[in-house]
């Protein structure tokens, strides 16, 4: 009842799962990643434990195919079961079960795996390899692969019940002492008549605000903070969260010339942000005569 494709990023090592299905909130239900062990997508008549079992057999070395393998051998009614898995290593190994709703089928490729049930027809599922490799090609992000997929999906009818909910998630290639930062994208469209679209939207805000990250890859490849937020405000340019917070920080770094701009422009948009300003200043997140320095263009 869902179509999804779980990768390996050849150029980072990441491990990212793209989804969409007529059903409500799939991002809880199918991907399944850990940074530096792999990741599964569980489906159809889904059995949920396939997601965190599947994970503790790569936390131990298994293999792709012998998780899938295994998965299946363990469960009390897999012909109605579907489910993907790329390991540490990016080998994919997929299995759809005789008794998944057509159109139904899998694809497994160099380093990640497609796979749908209950879809329009059958070239909903086989139409998203090409688009990943040819992404892959152009050397795209990794987030902008896996959209591509789904598009390509979407555009071959999709699913035949019709659309509701879509997710995107992407880990680290390796564990960070900080696990939480080794989680790069986690992006859910729950309910929404056009899901994949809105996730694209979602992951574009989310990929603007990551170029502020002083540990993201834009600032580890040596792009400046202010070409960064330039950078951002291009892509975003109704992001006005990030206008806010960097005007906050360039005063308090003595830049008030450009803050002030900037936070010129976060008001004139949305009123409310001077409200924000003020109720900051009153309990001293920020100087209350650098808030009105601010606050005077």
């Amino acid at each position: 009842m869902t179509y999804s494709i779980v990768a390996r990023d050849p150029l980072t090592g990441r491990y990212g799962v793209a989804v969409q299905s007529h059903a409500y909130t799939v991002g809880p239900i199918v991907p399944w990643l850990e940074a530096g062990v792999g990741a599964i997508a569980t489906q159809a008549f889904v059995n949920v434990g396939f997601g965190p079992i599947g994970l503790e057999m790569l936390r131990n070395g298994w293999s792709a195919e012998k998780v899938v393998a295994a998965l299946v051998a363990g469960d009390e009614t897999p012909e109605q079961r579907q489910v993907g898995v790329v390991d540490a290593k990016g080998r994919g190994a997929a299995y759809t079960g005789s008794a998944c709703v057509p159109a139904a089928g899998h694809l497994v490729r160099d380093g990640f795996t497609v796979q749908g049930n209950l879809l329009e027809r059958d070239e909903v599922w086989r139409a998203m390899a090409p688009a990943y490799e040819a992404a892959l090609a152009e050397k795209l992000p990794f987030s902008e692969r896996l959209l591509r997929a789904l598009e390509a999906a979407e555009g071959q009818g999709g699913d035949v019940r019709g659309r509701q909910s879509a997710a995107i998630v992407i880990v680290d290639g390796e564990l960070r002492p900080t696990r939480w930062r080794a989680l790069n994208m986690d992006l859910r469209v729950e309910d929404h008549d056009q899901p994949v679209p809105e996730l694209r939207r979602l992951v574009n805000l989310w990929e603007a605000q990551a170029l502020l990250d002083e540990e993201g890859d834009a600032a580890k490849a040596g792009v400046s903070e202010a070409e960064r937020y330039a950078q951002a405000r291009r892509r975003a340019p109704e992001f006005w969260e990030l206008a806010f917070w960097t005007a906050v920080e360039l005063a308090k770094r003595g830049d008030v010339e450009t803050a002030r701009r900037e936070m010129t422009a976060a008001v004139a948009a949305d009123a409310r942000w001077r409200t924000t300003l003020e109720h900051m200043a009153q309990v001293g997140r920020i100087d209350p005569d650098l808030a009105a320095q601010l606050l005077s263009g």
